[in-house]
């Protein structure tokens, strides 16, 4: 099944459109998607494909995401979260999944394979579980495995729960990274449209020092006037 999956890939590759995404997510040399392949498949055709080989086992699941093939790796993680939503009464093969996400960690590495994917299984997996991993990974040292660990976050604030979050971005606060402050942001922004009470808690003491991408994001939703007040260090 694995070549099938690869074939049916190739067969939609758009070398055009593959130019335009390896510009854009930064594949050149020292940039965070350095050495990244792309075949140019949008994501409607990626989710086709996955759904049409869903069924497909972890050993083919494995050598898709050690593919240098961007939407290989992309659709390995679609096969994942299907498989992962269809095993709702199978807790043990959840936590299969779920561990085999974690070993792979480091290989989901461009923003888009883990915005898609770190919610629908390690965020859903751990609002259930012990989410004392998610700190693990906020101080790892590989960049992708800080951004699953806020961008995870979004399954608990979808039910309310912002502590996690709040935690996770405060471990964050510092990176040098504008991936993790442009992810922090975003997590933050999602927490206040759901209490601006508890976001404004938050950045009172912080929105000073907190990198100045991290606060536009964060207080995007905000009213002009207190949005531009923010900016202007003036609350």
């Amino acid at each position: 099944m694995l070549s099938l999956i690869k074939k049916e890939i190739q067969s939609l590759a758009n070398p055009e459109q593959a130019k335009n995404l390896q510009r854009f997510f930064k594949t050149g040399k020292g940039q965070y998607g350095e050495g990244d392949v792309f075949f140019g498949l949008n994501s409607q055709q990626i989710k086709d494909v996955a759904k049409k080989f869903y069924e497909t086992d972890l050993g083919n699941i494995q050598e898709l995401i050690n593919s240098k093939i961007h939407e290989e790796r992309m659709c390995a993680l679609r096969i994942l979260i299907q498989q992962y939503k269809k095993a709702k009464k199978n807790p043990l093969q959840r936590r299969r999944i779920f561990e085999f996400y974690l070993k792979n960690s480091k290989k989901i590495n461009n923003w888009d394979l883990v915005d898609v994917s770190a919610p629908n299984i390690v965020g859903d997996f751990l609002e259930r579980e012990d989410s004392g991993i998610l700190r693990q990974l906020a101080i790892s040292e590989n960049l992708w495995e800080k951004r699953i660990a806020i961008v995870s976050t979004y399954t608990f604030i979808k039910k309310r729960k912002f502590g996690e979050t709040l935690a996770i971005s405060e471990i964050l606060m510092n990176d040098e990274h504008d991936l993790i402050h442009k992810a922090v942001g975003w997590m933050l922004r999602e927490v206040g449209k759901r209490n601006m009470e508890v976001l404004e808690i938050f950045l009172a003491t912080r929105y000073k020092k907190m990198p100045r991408t991290m606060l536009r994001y964060a207080i995007e939703k905000f009213p002009e006037e207190k949005r531009k007040a923010y900016l202007k260090g003036e609350i």
